[in-house]
C-alpha cells in the first residue's frame, strides 16, 4: 500500500537517457533508481509500459498486457550475446532530447530480429516456459502482430473479413505459415519481461516503489478486439458500434474523440470480471501500485456515436460500479490510485469517495482567484495523492508564463513564494510536499523547471511533440538529488 507522507517522482521509460534513441530498461534506468535514492524518495511513476499504437500513444495501444520492445535494453542484449558492440554502434540515435518514434520503427526491428536468430536456439525451453505461463494472452497477441506484418502493417478493420473474425479455415494455414512471425513476436515479450523483472527487482531493493499506469481503454486494432471480440461493444463484422472518449472540458471546448472500443459491460458481468481480473494479477506482478486512468468510467462512461464527427455527440452510460473496484481492489498485492481528474458531478464524486482509493490532485489547477479550490496543497484531504502536473498538463513553468492568467500567477506566486533566482519548480515542490496528501509526486520536467518544450502530451493533439520528451543523464546529479531529499526532510517526507 501507499506509504503516508512519501515522495516520488514521475518519469516514463520512454524519457530516460541512453544512446539508442528511446528509453530503455537497462543501466540508465537504475541510474534513475539511484538517484532517487539519493533524493531521499520512494517511489517512482511510469507511463503504460504497452506497445504505443496510434499517435504513439500508450493510451492506444495494441495489447493490455504486452511490453513494448522498443524498451528492451540493447547493451543488456549485447552482454547476453545477442547482439555485437558493431551493432550497437550502427544503432545509435544522435538527438538525446527526443524520442523519433518513425525513425524507431524503420530501424529497431532489423536489429531485434538479428537477437532473435541469436538467441531462439539458446532461450527455447525458456521461452516454451513463458508462453505456457501466458497462455491467456501471449499466443493471440504473437498472432496478431504476425497477421498485420502479413496484410502490409493494415489495421484490423481492413483485415479480411475471414480473418478479422477468426474463421478456423483461414487461420489454420495462416498460423502455420507464420510460425516464424509469430515464434519472434513472443520471444520479444520473454526478453522484455525478462528485463523489466531485473529493473522492477533492482528498485524494490533499494526501497522504490514503482507506480504503473493501467489504460482503460485499448485501440480498435488490437489482440483484444481480435480475440476476445465479447468484451467489446461490437458489430458482427467486428467493428466498434460506438467509442470511447469525453465531453468537452478543460482539455477541449469540443470535448475528445479517443476512439478505443468501449467494453460490453453485461458480458464481463456474466464472466466476473474474469477478463478483468487477469488484468489486474498481471498489474500486481508487474507494479507496487497502479494508477487505473479515467477511472470515472467505472461509474458512467462516454458513448460517442460511430459516426459523430466530434465528442460532442456523446451520452453517458452506466459503467461497471464498485463491484468491479471492489474485485480488482482484493487482488493481492494490486493497490490502487484512481485517476479522477476532468468534469465529475456529485455522483462520480460520491462514488470515487465510496471506493476508498486516493485520487488525485494537481497544483497548477489550485490557482483560480475566484472561489477556494479543492487542489490548494491545504485543501488536499490525507488519502489523496498531490501533483506539481501531469503527463496530460503544461509542465508548471509552462503554466506560470504561458497559460495561467494574470490573477492566477500572482496568486501562485504568493502562494508557492515562487523566486526566479531559486527556479520556479521548487517553489511548486515545496508546495505539494507541505500538503497532507499521503504522496506528492512530481513529474521530472518540473522538478528542473522546464518550459513547454518539455510537455509530455497534449490531450486531443496528434504531433511529434507528444510523447517523445527525454532527459538527459546530467539531470540526475547531486545538486538536485541533495536539494530534492533537503525538501523532502523538511516536509516529513522521508521515512
Amino acid at each position: 500500500m501507499l506509504t503516508y507522507r512519501s515522495s516520488g517522482i514521475l518519469l516514463p521509460i520512454s524519457s530516460l537517457p541512453g544512446d539508442y534513441g528511446i528509453g530503455t530498461l537497462g543501466a540508465k534506468a537504475r541510474r534513475f533508481v539511484d538517484f532517487l535514492c539519493d533524493a531521499g524518495q520512494h517511489y517512482w511513476q511510469i507511463l503504460p509500459l504497452v506497445p504505443p499504437g496510434g499517435g504513439d500513444s500508450p493510451y492506444m495501444s495494441p495489447s493490455s498486457f504486452a511490453g513494448n520492445p522498443f524498451f528492451l535494453d540493447l547493451e543488456t542484449l549485447a552482454q547476453d550475446g545477442l547482439l555485437t558492440a558493431q551493432e550497437l554502434s550502427e544503432s545509435q540515435y544522435p538527438n538525446p532530447d527526443r524520442v523519433d518514434y518513425p525513425w524507431l520503427h524503420m530501424n529497431r526491428p532489423a536489429l531485434l530480429r538479428k537477437a532473435w536468430e541469436r538467441g531462439r536456439t539458446r532461450y527455447a525451453q525458456e521461452l516454451d516456459r513463458f508462453l505456457e505461463e501466458e497462455a491467456d494472452w501471449l499466443p493471440d497477441f504473437a498472432f496478431f502482430l504476425a497477421l498485420r506484418g502479413h496484410f502490409g502493417g493494415a489495421e484490423l478493420k481492413d483485415w479480411p473479413r475471414e480473418v478479422r473474425t477468426r474463421q478456423p479455415e483461414a487461420l489454420a494455414p495462416l498460423r502455420e505459415a507464420l510460425a516464424e512471425e509469430i515464434s519472434y513476436h513472443a520471444f520479444l515479450q520473454f526478453l522484455f519481461f525478462r528485463q523489466w523483472d531485473a529493473l522492477k527487482r533492482y528498485a524494490n531493493e533499494r526501497g522504490i516503489s514503482i507506480i504503473g499506469d493501467l489504460p482503460i481503454y485499448v485501440s480498435p486494432d488490437s489482440a483484444e478486439v481480435w480475440a476476445n471480440p465479447s468484451l467489446f461493444q461490437l458489430d458482427e463484422d467486428f467493428h466498434p458500434t460506438a467509442v470511447a472518449g469525453v465531453p468537452p472540458d478543460a482539455f477541449s471546448d469540443e470535448g475528445q474523440h479517443w476512439g478505443n472500443p468501449l467494453y460490453d459491460w453485461d458480458y464481463h458481468r456474466s464472466t466476473g470480471y474474469a477478463w478483468w481480473r487477469r488484468r489486474g494479477e498481471q498489474m500486481a506482478r508487474l507494479y507496487d501500485v497502479v494508477r487505473i486512468d479515467h477511472f470515472r468510467a467505472f461509474h458512467t462512461y462516454w458513448s460517442i456515436p460511430l459516426d459523430a464527427s466530434t465528442a460532442k455527440a456523446g451520452h453517458w452510460e452506466p459503467g461497471p460500479g464498485l463491484e468491479l473496484v471492489e474485485l480488482l481492489s482484493a487482488i493481492p498485492g494490486l493497490h490502487l490510485i484512481a485517476e479522477d481528474l476532468g468534469d465529475l458531478d456529485e455522483e462520480v464524486r460520491a462514488f470515487i469517495a465510496q471506493s476508498g482509493l486516493p485520487g488525485m490532485k494537481i497544483l497548477i489547477y489550485a490557482f483560480d482567484p475566484v472561489g477556494e479550490s479543492s487542489y490548494l496543497p491545504h485543501n488536499c484531504p490525507p488519502n489523496s495523492i498531490i501533483y506539481t502536473g501531469t503527463h496530460d498538463t503544461p509542465t508548471f513553468v509552462q503554466w506560470l508564463f504561458e497559460e495561467s492568467s494574470a490573477a492566477e500567477r500572482e496568486y501562485a506566486s504568493d502562494y508557492l513564494r515562487l523566486r526566479g533566482d531559486e527556479g520556479f519548480g521548487w517553489g511548486a515542490v515545496c508546495g505539494a510536499w507541505a500538503s497532507p496528501s499521503r504522496l506528492a509526486m512530481v513529474p521530472m520536467q518540473d522538478l528542473l523547471g522546464l518550459d513547454s518544450d518539455a510537455r509530455m502530451n497534449a490531450p486531443g493533439t496528434m504531433g511529434p511533440q507528444n510523447w517523445s520528451w527525454r532527459v538527459r543523464e546530467a539531470a540526475f546529479n547531486p545538486d538536485v538529488s541533495t536539494r530534492l531529499r533537503k525538501i523532502t526532510r523538511t516536509y516529513r517526507r522521508c521515512l
